[in-house]
């Protein structure tokens, strides 16, 4: 089976990162968790309240990790999953995200995102005549780096 490498950092979306997580591991592949440092990641809970135009953010669950980003070898993975959250936000600027990144997009290998996930490589240049979801209000930041924008499931 497949071994895929899950991108986090602190201020993860909980579902977002637990939910592919469990899938995979379910459906028999590995799924190895990754974070600036082994420590667990704080994970969070979004959430739409009544008389609020943008959404809240409750602490979630605590996530053990694997490993650091120092100490990812790309080569040992078969796919990478982005989970949203603000995580994205934080780890796009650190350059071990970057190699790892920019290892799965050179091999052509799948890259999954999802909600702020695509923050990433928009960040790296990587979405550049390439076509991406994300969290709606992002749009316009994916269009700026060059991604074709498709509101629809599984992009």
């Amino acid at each position: 089976m497949a071994r895929v490498l899950i991108l986090l950092g602190d201020a993860a979306e909980e579902l977002d990162s637990m939910y592919p997580i469990f899938r995979l591991r379910e459906a028999g592949h590995e799924a190895a968790v990754t974070a600036p440092t082994t420590r667990p990641v704080q994970l969070v809970i979004h959430d739409f309240e009544p008389g609020c135009d943008a959404y809240t953010e409750k602490p979630g669950r605590r996530l053990p990790v694997d490993l650091s980003f120092a100490d990812v070898d790309p080569d040992d993975y078969d796919a990478l999953v982005i989970p949203g959250g603000r995580a994205p936000e934080y780890i796009r600027t650190a350059p071990d995200v970057a190699r790892i990144v920019h290892s799965f997009f050179h091999r052509e290998l799948p890259v999954g995102t999802i909600c702020h996930g695509p923050q990433v490589p928009a960040a790296l240049g990587l979405l550049r005549d390439r076509t991406t979801a994300s969290y709606p209000p992002l749009r316009p930041d994916m269009e700026q780096a060059g991604a074709t924008y498709a509101d629809a499931p599984d992009v």
